[in-house]
């Protein structure tokens, strides 16, 4: 089976993109997902994460996720403890979950596909991208986030021109909804015709 690995910074598009791949019947394999079951009540990531954040991380048994983004986007060395923590856990649940599928090809969604450096999990990678002003306006739309934090996350992740040089494919999600399910469904046939 085709691994296809979609990524691209916060507020570009990847869940749209990734629910327009879906309705064609395709597999999706998300890690946020499995990020966010990893973390739930009584999960063993949970309370290492408490051991490296304090027991304030967690608030009436659950991750106080608020707490932890503000943490880890204005500190590098918590940050990268955190991704110590999860990023093996995460790429163990998506190759069981890719192992389990049949199909030509499924997509995995990894946002941080370039930074974890989890390429060798996928065959190729699919960028999804548009211009920093729309994410903002996208990320405070649906997260309800100052724009300095967002400008944080975004400085976080590799950078739109790295992401570029590193895509096999490219969907250009600035434009209308329209012109980005032509751009899918024109992918999803190629995928189809190199996976056979």
């Amino acid at each position: 089976m085709l691994k296809i690995g979609l990524t691209g910074g916060i507020g570009c598009g990847k869940s749209t993109v990734s629910t327009l791949f879906s309705s064609f019947g395709i597999a999706i394999i998300d890690a946020d997902d499995i990020s966010r079951d990893l973390v739930q009540p009584q999960q063993p990531a949970l309370e290492k994460i408490q051991q490296l954040f304090g027991q304030d991380i967690v608030k009436d048994g659950a991750l106080d996720r608020h707490k932890l983004r503000d943490i880890i986007f204005s500190d590098r060395h918590a940050k990268k403890q955190l991704e110590a923590l999860l990023h093996p856990m995460i790429a163990d649940a998506i190759q069981t979950k890719a192992a389990s599928l049949e199909g030509a090809y499924c997509i995995i969604s990894i946002p941080l596909l370039l930074e974890a450096n989890m390429t060798n999990l996928v065959d190729r990678i699919l960028v999804i991208d548009c211009p920093v002003d729309i994410q903002i306006e996208r990320t405070k739309k649906r997260d309800n986030l100052a724009t300095d934090k967002i400008l944080a996350i975004i400085n976080s992740q590799a950078s739109r021109a790295s992401k570029l040089l590193q895509a096999d494919d490219f969907i250009d999600n600035s434009e209308s909804a329209g012109k980005l399910a032509e751009q899918v469904k024109k992918l999803h046939n190629l995928y189809i015709s190199i996976s056979q």
